[in-house]
């Protein structure tokens, strides 16, 4: 008995309005295309920037200084923001929709390597005014910034948690 094997959920089958079959799916291979594309090139450009964090690591051994240690930091915190935009990339072809806490990492992840970098630099314009200030202040704001993506990332993983709109609703008697 051949039946149509239609989804139940009838907004699954509406397709864009003007859009052949073969249209909607030219546009996937293109759009997967360019996800493959974006990944190529976070992939690559990690690796390039775990290669410079080596030679920075091997300069260690000639200077012994806070300079090559900070660079070396900066550089892997960015080889890590790197790794997580891959798996922003690799959730949105997967799930084929956005996904927006793989992208809040990534902003917490730069604001926290961003007052690290800070920290140094207003260690060496202690006492200098206005530099000194304007550093605090940064670091203060990504600090703010830090908190408030934490809290929405938490707001976001507890909303997930809870089941959609009519899907765990008890039922009636008589339903």
């Amino acid at each position: 008995m051949a039946q149509d094997q239609r989804s139940a959920d009838p907004e699954e089958d509406v397709r864009p309005p003007g859009f052949s079959r073969a249209g909607t799916r030219a546009l996937e291979v293109a759009e997967n295309l360019i996800y493959g594309g974006i990944a190529l090139f976070l992939v690559l450009s990690a690796f390039v920037l775990l290669a410079v964090a080596g030679k920075t690591s091997w300069g260690l051994v000639s200077d012994f200084s806070q300079k090559p240690l900070l660079e070396v930091l900066d550089l892997l915190l960015l080889v890590f923001i790197f790794v997580e935009l891959l798996f922003a990339v690799r959730t949105t072809v997967e799930k084929r929709e956005l996904v927006a806490e793989p992208f809040l990492l990534v902003g917490i992840i730069a604001s926290i390597k961003e007052i690290v970098v800070l920290s140094v630099e207003a260690a060496g314009v202690l006492g200098k005014g206005d530099q000194f200030d304007d550093r605090i202040v940064e670091i203060g704001l990504l600090g703010v910034l830090v908190v408030l993506l934490g809290v929405t990332s938490y707001l976001l993983r507890r909303k997930e948690r809870e089941p959609d709109e009519g899907e765990a609703a008890p039922r009636r008697r008589g339903d």
